[in-house]
C-alpha cells in the first residue's frame, strides 16, 4: 500500500473513502477454499508484510481509513491470515508512521527479525531521501543487517511529481546502492516515467516496483463497468512497465492490485491483464510476490489474493511459479534459510 509522510494525503483519503464499501463487502465475503493442502502448495515468501501496533506507533493516514484497517495488526493476526497457505517467510514493509517514529519502527522490526519467533526475517523501512539528514539516518540503521531497503511513497502532497528526480533525492538513492540497500517505487501509473528516470540515474541501486505500478483493475476490463471511469491511460501504463523492465536494476512486485479490484467481476478477470503484463515484461527472474496484508482486506482476504495469484500463474512452468513465489525473493533480499512455517 502507498504510505505517506506525517500529513495524511488527500490522495490516500480519497482512495480509502472510496474503498470503504469494498472493505465492508470483503470482510463479509466467504474466502476461496485452497485447491491443495498446505504441504503441497509451493512455499511463498511474502515481500510486503505490514504490521502496526497502534499502542506504540502513530500512523496519521489511518485517520481517514475504513474501520477494517483502523486497528492493531500484529504477528498473531498475520499467522491467522496466512494459516494453511504455506507462507514461510516475510519481509516487512514500512507503514508510514509519523517521522518521529521512523527509528522506533525500524528498531521494533529488527527485534522481531532477530527473535526467530515469526516468519519475518527482514525489513524495508521508512525514510525521506529528499532531506539532507537522510544520509546519517540511513547509515546508522544500515548497521543492522536485517534492514534490506527503504521506501517513501511518491504520490502524496509531500512528494509531488518530479520530487524523486531532485538532486538531494537522487544522491540519497545512489547512497542506498553503495550501502547494499534497495528502494521501493510506490507511485501512481501517471508517475512511472519518473521511476524510469530515477532508475537510470541510479544504476547501482536496486529498485522494486510496488503493486504492479498501482494499475487500476477496473480500467482493464474488456467490458467497462457502468459509472466507473478509467483512472489512468492503460497503454501508457503498459509502456512504462515495459520501460521499467528495460532497466536491469529494477524488479516488479506482484502485489496490492486486489485491494482496488471491482467486486462485480471475478478477480481473475480484472487482475489477469495486469499481472500477466508485469510477468511477461520483467521475465521470470525479476518478479516477486507480496501479500500487502492487511491493506489487501480493502478488496479481499489474504487467502483470496494468494489463491487468485496461484490460479493465474498455474499455466506457467513450475520453475517460474517457484521463482515468483519464493526463489527470487530469497535471492534478492539475501534471506536466511527458511526459519519456520506458520
Amino acid at each position: 500500500m502507498s504510505h505517506l509522510s506525517s500529513a495524511t494525503s488527500s490522495t490516500r483519503r480519497t482512495f480509502l473513502q472510496a474503498s470503504a464499501a469494498i472493505a465492508l463487502a470483503a470482510t463479509a465475503a466467504p474466502e476461496i477454499a485452497a485447491d491443495q493442502d498446505s504441504e503441497t502448495l509451493i512455499p511463498a515468501v511474502d515481500t510486503h508484510q505490514h504490521l502496526w501496533d497502534l499502542s506504540k506507533l502513530q500512523l496519521p493516514w489511518l485517520k481517514g481509513a475504513p474501520k477494517v484497517l483502523s486497528r492493531t495488526y500484529g504477528l498473531k493476526e498475520y499467522a491467522e491470515a496466512t494459516r494453511g497457505l504455506n507462507v514461510v517467510q516475510a519481509v516487512y514493509m514500512e507503514v508510514d508512521v509519523r517521522p518521529e517514529d521512523h527509528v522506533l519502527e525500524a528498531q521494533m522490526l529488527v527485534d522481531i527479525c532477530r527473535s526467530g519467533k515469526s516468519p519475518t526475517v527482514a525489513a524495508v523501512i521508512s525514510g525521506r531521501p529528499g532531506l539532507p539528514t537522510f544520509e546519517q539516518y540511513i547509515r546508522n540503521l544500515a548497521k543492522s543487517p536485517e534492514i534490506r531497503g527503504v521506501r517513501q511513497v511518491l504520490h502524496s502532497e509531500t512528494a509531488p511529481k518530479g520530487m524523486c528526480l531532485e538532486t538531494q533525492f537522487v544522491r540519497s538513492i545512489q547512497l542506498l546502492g553503495k550501502l547494499g540497500l534497495s528502494f521501493d517505487l510506490c507511485m501512481r501509473p501517471q508517475e512511472l516515467s519518473d521511476g524510469i528516470a530515477l532508475a537510470k540515474k541510479c544504476p547501482e541501486t536496486r529498485f522494486i516496483v510496488d503493486h504492479c505500478g498501482n494499475a487500476d483493475p477496473a480500467s482493464f476490463l474488456a467490458k467497462p463497468l457502468p459509472n466507473i471511469s478509467p483512472k489512468h491511460d492503460v497503454q501508457k501504463w503498459r509502456d512504462d512497465i515495459a520501460g521499467l523492465a528495460d532497466c536491469s536494476n529494477v524488479i516488479c512486485k506482484i502485489s496490492g492490485v486486489i485491494a482496488s479490484a471491482p467486486k462485480e467481476v471475478p478477480f481473475t478477470d480484472s487482475l489477469a491483464p495486469i499481472i500477466n503484463h508485469c510477468l511477461d515484461s520483467f521475465g521470470p527472474d525479476r518478479v516477486i510476490f507480496g501479500g500487502d496484508w492487511p491493506v489487501c482486506l480493502l478488496g479481499a482476504s489474504y487467502r483470496e489474493w494468494i489463491t487468485t495469484l496461484r490460479t493465474l500463474i498455474a499455466n506457467r512452468p513450475l520453475t517460474e511459479q517457484k521463482k515468483l513465489l519464493h526463489e527470487n525473493a530469497r535471492q534478492f533480499y539475501r534471506l536466511p534459510a527458511e526459519s519456520r512455517t506458520p
